[in-house]
């Protein structure tokens, strides 16, 4: 046996052993943290220089892995237990629960992307949900306590700002321009372990796995890019990179049946999430333009049951009444083709691009009907059925919810003279207070609250503490302390 036949079974049987010993570790082995691929790609290539000088096809990812790894930071949370209820809400406002045990504090990581230079750092909105106290510590080890600009849990995606200035950051890259089978970067700190990069493909894009929905989000946005990087707890809020080194996707969620990675890890696009940012850094909360229709999927069932020619585009369960489709036209049966020119043939593709859109944008789209292609034009609408945008300054930003007048029909149903009713909860003095979705308010601190005009005077002129007297639409009457106090 020559020489290079000798080098040959040498390096064979280094890759068979490297490849066992790596396999066993990860499934028998406790610890999560080792690396299962790095050293095969390394032993592979080594192979290679061996078998006739043949370089390896893999990317050099080193320039994009030192340049983002100094604009992902750590993120820490504190919150608070859940406080002991004694059942005396009058009792409990004035003189506190009674038999109550200091809630323990209960901490939380992940991670998150600087995104410019004055310290603005975008992260997932679970990452900081319900958290008191939140602090940002850079790759230079250096720490800094973060403000909470805003959240958008339709997205996951909420914005933090740290006072410090020239930091380094990642500029956008063009989600849209990823392709199926193209290298990134997953870069975070799983398991506390920072400034961790790890390399994958692209594995698909506009995909939807619910998880948005189990977090009751009904106007959940899901269009994940789906990769084979390893993701882990603590990478959530992390960056998705290209080759370049540029911002294409913040990291959210995997899947597995363990807890840690088990093959597949999902970003919300950067198309998603700069729309997002930009939102929250000009009015502090997201301008969400919406279509106005209920949709599926086009597969063999719906062509078969509504009598369609193919499977192909979107299709259209209903319309939403006084939404901006039924005003341009559009109706239940019809076939949504393309929006502004591009094809779509998923819900997810169609949510990502009105995603993008403000209330009041004008949105070009393609119908199919009985067969015909006609184009219509819809003027989206916020989540009150109009075009205008949502002033932050409705409330004060740091009750975290929207209201509006209650119907007459739940007066009389539940037997009260006004209120308004809580519409939607975002993190904020509320939703930590307890409040769900639903609730009226009756009164606030022992006054009447007949409009929504009613409950802002009284919010406006209060400093410590209100005190909510309410009912929810079950008929279950309900009373909240709320401490207004920083």
């Amino acid at each position: 046996m020559n020489t290079r036949k000798v080098l040959l079974v040498i390096a064979i049987s280094m890759v068979s052993a490297i490849t066992g010993v790596y396999t066993y570790s990860l499934f028998f082995k406790s610890n999560p943290q080792i690396v299962t691929i790095a050293e095969p790609q390394k032993a592979v290539a080594h192979f290679a220089s061996y078998s006739g000088g043949q370089q390896s096809n893999l990317p050099d990812l080193t320039v994009a892995a030192q340049h983002s790894v100094h604009a992902v930071v750590h993120v820490k949370t504190m919150s608070r237990g859940t406080d002991y209820y004694s059942g005396n809400p009058l009792y409990e406002f004035f003189f506190g629960p009674r038999g109550m045990q200091q809630p323990q504090p209960v901490m939380g990581s992940g991670s998150g992307v600087i995104i410019t230079t004055d310290g603005y750092i975008v992260t997932n909105n679970h990452v900081i949900d319900n958290a008191q106290e939140i602090e940002v510590v850079l790759n230079d080890k250096r720490s800094f306590s973060a403000k909470l600009v805003g959240t958008d849990p339709a997205t996951d995606i909420a914005l933090l700002k740290i006072d410090e200035e020239k930091l380094p950051y990642l500029t956008y890259g063009d989600s849209d321009d990823l392709k199926v089978g193209e290298w990134v970067l997953a870069v975070g700190n799983p398991f506390n372990l920072t400034s961790t990069v790890t390399a994958g493909i692209v594995s698909a894009k506009a995909r939807s796995i619910n998880i948005l929905a189990n977090r009751n989000q009904p106007m959940g946005i899901e269009s994940f890019i789906q990769t084979d990087a390893a993701v882990n707890p603590g990478n959530s809020g992390g960056a998705l990179v290209n080759q370049k080194g540029q911002l294409v996707g913040i990291n959210t969620a995997i899947a597995s049946r363990t807890g840690s990675f088990s093959g597949y890890s999902f970003a919300v696009p950067v198309s998603i999430a700069k729309k997002v940012v930009a939102d929250l850094m000009e009015f502090g909360e997201v301008q969400r333009g919406i279509l106005g229709v209920q949709i599926s999927d086009v597969n063999k069932e719906v062509v078969e049951k509504f009598d369609l020619d193919r499977i192909e585009g979107i299709f259209v369960i209903a319309v939403t009444e006084g939404g901006g489709a039924e005003a341009a036209g559009i109706k239940a049966g019809d076939v949504i083709m393309s929006v502004e020119g591009e094809v779509i043939n998923s819900v997810p593709e169609l949510q990502e691009r009105i995603s993008r859109r403000r209330p009041g944008d004008k949105v070009n789209l393609l119908i199919k009907r009985d067969g015909e292609k006609k184009p219509f034009v819809v003027t989206l609408r916020n989540i009150r059925g109009t075009t205008s945008l949502i002033k932050s300054d409705d409330l004060p930003r740091s009750l975290g919810a929207e209201i509006q007048e209650v119907s007459n029909e739940d007066k009389r149903r539940l037997q009260i003279r006004a209120g308004v009713q809580v519409v939607k909860l975002y993190n904020g003095k509320l939703k930590q207070a307890g409040i769900k979705e639903g609730y009226i308010v009756t009164k606030a601190n022992r006054v009447p609250v007949t409009s929504v005009e009613d409950f802002k005077k009284v919010v406006s002129g209060v400093d410590e503490g209100l005190f909510l007297t309410g009912i929810y639409p079950n008929g279950r009457v309900a009373y909240y302390g709320i401490n207004l106090e920083d």
